[in-house]
């Protein structure tokens, strides 16, 4: 009861906050709600703030000045232009995740309660704290061998914290869902369930230690790429320990440029690092904004800040390089197909039709730069077109068309004049010939001809252990020994059963 009672006090206090920023009920949405609620609308709106701002963008006001688990949720509803749509999903995107830091007596003791040691045994110097958000805050230090690094450490309290806020936001989705039909179909209460287990994953920095471990190594091929090692044993759930690296920032283009640094080829090579981390690997980096990319002194592209991370499985990677080629190529058909093969649009629709729409998104912008196409918008038209045609969104494909927004932001700030799809074409190109084209036929002809060779070795020894069995059960019954039981499965294995007395090899 006293927690249901502190939710309530919670929710009243956000709902004051919302209405000051005409974020609670906003006028643009009012018609859509029942006249009851548009009469509360119009009263909570009295004296708001914001007039001349977007939705999103007063979302963004509202949400900055209420704490880390606000501002997460605001983090997290950028990710989903699927259900907030693309212009508040960007207007969100600029949500500025800073908050003044806690002291650094205090960061100390809790390195100290993680890693079970003082910090002056670990490192010979330690900072005060050069960036503080909302979960957590970095300090730069000295270890005693003389390498530098970063280490993050989570606000105190602040998982109970979080816990507390994401109570109250399952609270109003309960009240949503009880009292609003129409709200019902958008599922409020497993949106706030599926944010908060997100938030979960972002609280524990080891989690955020074994992205980083995984796209290094995932990259380790690539020389023009860097990612920071991860020091394992100076990591814990509340604490993260990295490689420091010297770097200047992507948004410093004068930087850039006084370094000499060749700002198209960065810009290729930004957009198609993204795509082979989603289409080779499965593994991106969601968060790929210009403050989370750097320029070392060998001129290497240095990923940092491994908090939001994306994954893909086979088919969902298969069918969005079928997509993406299908629009390099200009067929629209074939993009379409990707679409229905996958299950994606409802088989009932028609496919040709369903073609039809998307080329009515791709012609306009194709062989257009950067600077004359606006990827949101686009991405939007093609959310637009999937509401048509009621397909189904895969969560983790929505996060991967909102990150390839960002990134095509930054490689447009780069080079205004980069061809996205001339640039995206070799790395899709590539994993069709490998995965999908006739190369990937082959191999998989390869790996069944193998597979088929390795039953017709293991044919004899089967047959003799299937022989005994027949004729086990002809005189007793179906009790099989388990020797016979052992000796079929060594000939489905294709490999013939050892004797127990059977001499070792030299």
């Amino acid at each position: 009861m006293f927690r249901t009672l502190s939710n309530f006090r919670r929710l009243i206090r956000a709902g004051w906050v919302l209405s000051r920023h005409d974020a609670l009920i906003p006028r643009e949405f009012a018609h859509l709600l029942p006249a009851p609620v548009r009469l509360l609308g119009r009263l909570s709106r009295i004296g708001a703030r914001g007039r001349g701002l977007r939705p999103g963008e007063r979302l963004a006001k509202a949400l900055a000045g209420q704490g880390p688990a606000y501002v997460k949720f605001g983090q997290l509803l950028a990710t989903r232009p699927d259900i907030v749509g693309f212009e508040m999903a960007n207007d969100l995107g600029t949500l500025q995740d800073r908050m003044p830091p806690f002291p650094t007596d205090q960061a100390k003791a809790e390195i100290a309660r993680a890693l079970g040691r003082p910090v002056e045994d670990i490192f010979a110097e330690f900072s005060e704290p050069i960036a503080a958000a909302s979960v957590a805050q970095v300090h730069r230090a000295r270890l005693k061998d003389g390498g530098e690094v970063a280490v993050k450490v989570l606000r105190p309290r602040i998982e109970q914290k979080a816990r507390q806020d994401f109570r109250a936001f399952l609270l109003g989705a309960r009240l949503l869902e009880k009292f609003f039909k129409t709200v019902r179909r958008m599922e409020p209460i497993k949106f706030i369930r599926t944010l908060s287990e997100a938030a979960e994953v972002e609280l524990d920095l080891r989690i955020e230690a074994g992205s980083a471990s995984e796209l290094m190594e995932n990259l380790r091929e690539t020389p023009e790429i860097r990612v920071p090692d991860v020091i394992w044993d100076l990591s814990a759930r509340r604490v993260l320990t990295i490689e420091w690296i010297n770097g200047t920032p992507v948004s410093d283009t004068a930087a850039l440029d006084a370094r000499g640094i060749d700002r198209p080829a960065l810009a290729r090579l930004v957009l198609q690092t993204f795509l082979t981390q989603a289409l080779e690997h499965g593994f991106f980096h969601a968060d790929m904004h210009q403050g989370n990319l750097l320029i070392d002194e060998k001129s290497r592209l240095v990923l940092i800040d491994f908090g939001i991370m994306g994954r893909l499985d086979e088919e969902a990677r298969r069918v969005f390089a079928e997509i993406i080629y299908g629009f390099i190529r200009r067929d629209y058909r074939a993009a379409a197909k990707a679409h229905f093969d996958a299950g994606y649009v409802p088989a009932h629709y028609n496919m040709e039709a369903f073609a039809t729409a998307l080329r009515a998104v791709g012609e306009p912008i194709f062989g257009r730069t950067a600077e004359k196409m606006d990827m949101s918008r686009v991405l939007q038209q093609l959310f637009d077109v999937t509401d048509v045609f009621d397909m189904h969104l895969r969560p983790e494909l929505v996060l991967l068309q909102r990150t390839m927004v960002v990134v095509e932001g930054v490689s447009r700030i780069l080079d205004p004049q980069i061809n996205l799809w001339e640039t995206a074409e070799p790395v899709v190109k590539e994993y069709i010939a490998a995965r999908v084209g006739p190369r990937a036929i082959l191999g998989n002809a390869k790996k069944s001809g193998e597979a088929a060779l390795h039953l017709l070795e293991a044919f004899p020894q089967f047959a003799a252990a299937a022989e005994e069995a027949a004729e086990q059960i002809l005189n007793g019954g179906v009790n099989l020994s388990d020797d016979t039981v052992d000796r079929l499965a060594d000939a489905l294995r294709g490999r013939r059963r050892r004797k127990s007395d059977a001499p070792s090899a030299a």
